[in-house]
């Protein structure tokens, strides 16, 4: 790790100067991003602050480094930090200056960049509650870690044609939405032993597509065999040429499914003689003397340890207040133990809390995080910060929830509503091809007036057997959406039903509430 570290260092003089050649118009936007997004960084739209990524590895987090990335923020005058649908954290109106100096931290106390963007391998995604749900089939913690740390130590020799995503879900709830990833693996048990049910070649944003399951089961100590095996078929048979075909799922469509799984079955196999790729990673302690407590908060989540809880903690939008984390931080340091952990909906989770201690997170933070799934909705970061955006998915999302509180003044309106997933652009950082209600963002021209609007999506869901993407029922300005979530909110009051049943059995009711607002 040492020697690690000290590679990545002696890269941060190369970086600024490539960085401050972009700021003097020396190099393109393209070349820019093309370079920096290996580093985990990002010019922002204004092409003169950045964003930085943080790969927190796999969503876990020390105290200690939670502490450190409150200090980088303090320290450059941010505000507010951003969680992320793929369990990392950004921070955003940077200068060089501050990049490099967040960077070199980072380095310093394993909070690293390098793969953060670009054609690398992406942090490793987790069902966040893996080790502590009630549900799980067993703790995959141990082996999303060990995937993240084997792709952390290749990193620099890596040449993709593009990113490349690996998760780990803990149960076939699927929180970690590997079968929805370019390699997922979820946790099942057959015959009283651990397995895990493969999926290979899904993908959001354009063209999304859902994984495919492999015929075999396989054992916890193989899955590097097949993290290697199906990276070597996209690094030798991957499209270089076109990175709009560069994913995995493009490589399932060109060859066939039948194909592609004897290819990726070659591979496996190849990679099975190394045996230093077989792993048995030491097993994590939950163990803690708890205490029971009566409370029902919709955030406290009860623990499979006995007398042991969670306290799940969801900004609007993923931007958390540099005031607010600074408050939990100074309640997480008297707190024995505490695992802390981002989720792939841009929420934290606090383990491992006993009843008392639960109480005073849930209180520290009541003002941080939505008792609703509706306040707890998605959000890319979008316009004005991001370069690829169309539209402000914050403001959609800050004007939606905003709209529902004045108006519903008993809460009704937001109880009734599911989680609403926005993107800004059709990449799906707000991973709305998943989510019940998406939008994704859009330019229309309407009276031949370029207009922002979005597309809305319905009824997509991640959960093993059950995972579908949203379909598409129209395109609708963003002043009007507000409005026409309302409405909808007021027709499941009036029958008492969820928002699927409307849709689903209640269908033509539903389109005359969207087609009041729908563009043509």
């Amino acid at each position: 790790m040492n020697n690690f570290k000290k590679m990545l260092l002696s890269e941060l003089p190369e970086f600024k100067d490539y960085t401050l050649n972009f700021l003097n118009g020396n190099i393109s936007k393209i070349q820019y991003k093309s370079f920096s997004g290996g580093y985990g960084v990002y010019a922002q739209r204004d092409k003169k602050s950045f964003m930085i990524r943080l790969r927190t590895s796999c969503g876990v987090i020390s105290r200690c480094q939670l502490h450190t990335i409150y200090q980088m923020a303090n320290k450059h005058n941010l505000d507010s930090i951003h969680l992320t649908t793929r369990q990392a954290i950004q921070l955003h109106g940077l200068d060089v200056d501050a990049v490099v100096d967040i960077m070199k931290c980072g380095i310093e106390k394993c909070i690293f960049t390098r793969g953060g963007g670009g054609n690398y391998p992406r942090n490793v995604g987790l069902s966040p509650l893996s080790g502590v749900d009630i549900e799980d089939s067993f703790d995959v913690t141990p082996y999303a870690l060990a995937t993240d740390r084997y792709f952390l130590s290749k990193m620099t020799t890596y040449h993709l044609p593009r990113k490349f995503k690996v998760s780990y879900s803990s149960s076939y709830k699927d929180f970690a939405h590997a079968t929805v990833q370019d390699l997922g693996f979820v946790a099942t048990i057959k015959n009283g032993k651990p397995y895990f049910e493969v999926y290979v070649g899904g993908g959001l944003g354009k063209n999304p597509r859902l994984g495919i399951k492999l015929p075999e089961l396989v054992k916890p100590s193989d899955v590097l065999y097949y993290v290697e095996g199906l990276t070597e078929l996209f690094t030798k048979e991957g499209n270089y040429e076109n990175k709009h075909r560069a994913r995995i799922r493009y490589l399932v469509e060109d060859f066939g499914e039948d194909e592609f799984l004897n290819k990726l079955k070659k591979y496996v196999d190849e990679q099975k003689k190394n045996k230093n790729l077989k792993i048995n990673p030491e097993p994590i302690d939950y163990n803690k003397e708890g205490t029971a407590i009566d409370c029902t908060s919709p955030r406290l989540i009860k623990q499979k340890q006995p007398n042991l809880y969670t306290v799940y903690i969801h900004p609007l939008g993923g931007i958390y207040k540099l005031k607010n984390l600074k408050a939990l931080l100074y309640e997480l340091d008297k707190v024995k133990n505490p695992i802390i952990r981002i989720g792939m909906m841009e929420e934290m989770y606090i383990l491992n809390l006993d009843g008392n201690e639960a109480k005073k997170i849930l209180e520290i933070t009541e003002n941080t995080s939505g008792s609703t799934l509706f306040e707890n909705s998605i959000s890319c970061i979008g316009v004005p910060i991001c370069q690829m955006g169309i539209c402000d998915s914050q403001k959609m999302l800050s004007d939606i929830i905003t709209h529902f509180k004045i108006n519903s003044k008993d809460k009704k309106n937001l109880e009734v509503m599911p989680k609403i997933y926005i993107s800004g652009c059709g990449n799906s950082c707000g991973v709305h091809q998943i989510g019940c209600i998406g939008f994704t963002g859009r330019m229309k021209k309407i009276d031949n007036v370029p207009t922002h609007c979005f597309e809305m999506s319905i009824n997509g869901k991640f959960a093993v057997g059950e995972s579908r993407l949203g379909e598409a029922v129209g395109e609708f300005k963003c002043d009007d959406i507000p409005n026409m979530l309302y409405e909808i909110s007021e027709k499941l009051l009036d029958k008492n039903i969820d928002f699927k049943t409307l849709t689903q059995n209640y269908r033509e009711e539903f389109n005359q509430i969207i087609d009041k607002y729908k563009l043509i």
